[in-house]
Formats: structure tokens, C-alpha cells, sequence
């Protein structure tokens, strides 16, 4: 793959001092080196800007399911590159795909998570905690997931669930190979895997890995 944008960029370098030639003999000795340097300068930016668009993607919060980790507005860039390199952890924040549809693909009772959503993933974008693996066995107790039969009481960032429906959700489901189960940190406003199921692996776009926007907030997530 290493190859196709290297030749691209080589018959592009090529094209340019091509151009820069014919205009040379009409223009001035500086003027050409000028011209020159200026459309290498240009292109050599627009191959680095197609580079960080490959590797790191900004994305800005849109709703308040990620607080007080995350709040509405907050910019952060992701890391789109990370999962060619390895699986996704429990406790990392990605930007994902979420199914086309936002409701579980089979019929549940208010005690159970969704086993399975859609298979389609949907245009938009969602960011959430990774919280479940493939084939964890899993159930929701007072907003914390019960994982394989462990209840994770430790998480400091959330914002408590309360006594909403979702918050408890005791009946236990199993994550499917390749899958993950995503929670929002405000566990009591969060559209989230619990009611839309895991999602594949191939939908998740990258991990959330810095804040640059506001201010007081800079600095790695």
C-alpha cells in the first residue's frame, strides 16, 4: 500500500516542476524560483493534510451522555489508527458508529440488556466507554455493569444512574465474538448499548486520546 502514494506524490512532484518549467521561461529569475518553491510548498500541505485525516480525526461532543467526562461541545481528536495495532480495551473512550436503528433487534423485557442490534451501521457518529468484551457475560446493577459475574463498583467518572429503568437491568446477557458493549459515563441520559446492543468491532472508528478545546480542559482524555 506504501507504494500507491508514493508514486502519486513522485508524478505529482514531477507534474508541478513541469509546470513551474513552462512558466519559468516567461517570468523572471526570482519570480520563477518563487513560483517554484510556492507550488511545492502548496503541495507538500496538501499531502500532509491528507496524511492527518488518515490518522487523527477531531470530533466534537454533541450531547451530554459522556459528562462529566466529556461535555456538550468539547472538541477532542481521535486516533484512528490505534485498533490496526491492537483489540479495544475496557475503559477507552471511542467515536463508533451506532446502528442504523436505535432499538434492540429482539424483543426484550425492561430486566435484560440488548443481545443484538442491527446489522447496519448508521452515518453518524457516537462516542462512549468501552465497558463490555467480546463473550463477557453481562447485567446492569444501579448503573454499574456486572461483569462475568463481577459487579465494577470502581469508576469515579460517572454520573450516578439513579433509579431509572435502565439503571438496572439484572438479567444477564452474552457479548458475541468481535462485539463490544459501549456505556455513556452519565449512566442515567445515555442512549447506549443497553438498549441497541453491542456493536462490531468494525464500526468503531478510533479512540478519544486528547481535548484541545476549551481551554480549561486541554490535555490527554
Amino acid at each position: 500500500m506504501s507504494a500507491r502514494p508514493y508514486g502519486f506524490a513522485r508524478r505529482a512532484v514531477t507534474g508541478t516542476r513541469e509546470a513551474s518549467g513552462r512558466l519559468r521561461s516567461r517570468l523572471p529569475a526570482p519570480l520563477a524560483g518563487l513560483l517554484e518553491l510556492g507550488l511545492i510548498v502548496a503541495l507538500a500541505l496538501g499531502l500532509a493534510e491528507g496524511v492527518q485525516a488518515a490518522v487523527v480525526k477531531p470530533f466534537r461532543i454533541p450531547s451530554g451522555s459522556m459528562e462529566p467526562t466529556l461535555e456538550v461541545g468539547q472538541r477532542v481528536l481521535v486516533n484512528r489508527l490505534v485498533y490496526d495495532f491492537q483489540s479495544p480495551h475496557r475503559g477507552e473512550i471511542v467515536v463508533f458508529h451506532p446502528p442504523d436503528s436505535l432499538t434492540c433487534a429482539v424483543a426484550v423485557g425492561a430486566t435484560e440488556p440488548c443481545p443484538r442490534g442491527s446489522g447496519h451501521p448508521a452515518s453518524d457518529y457516537f462516542v462512549k466507554r468501552i465497558i463490555g468484551l467480546p463473550g463477557d457475560r453481562i447485567s446492569i446493577r444501579e448503573g454499574h455493569p456486572v461483569i462475568n459475574g463481577h459487579e465494577l463498583t470502581n469508576e469515579p467518572y460517572i454520573t450516578p444512574c439513579g433509579d431509572a429503568e435502565e439503571c438496572n437491568m439484572p438479567d444477564t446477557i452474552t457479548i458475541p465474538p468481535g462485539h463490544y458493549f459501549l456505556m455513556g459515563d452519565n449512566r442515567g441520559d445515555s442512549d447506549d448499548s443497553r438498549f441497541w446492543g453491542p456493536i462490531p468491532e468494525s464500526w468503531i472508528v478510533g479512540a478519544v486520546f486528547f481535548t484541545y478545546w476549551p481551554p480549561d480542559r486541554v490535555g490527554g482524555t
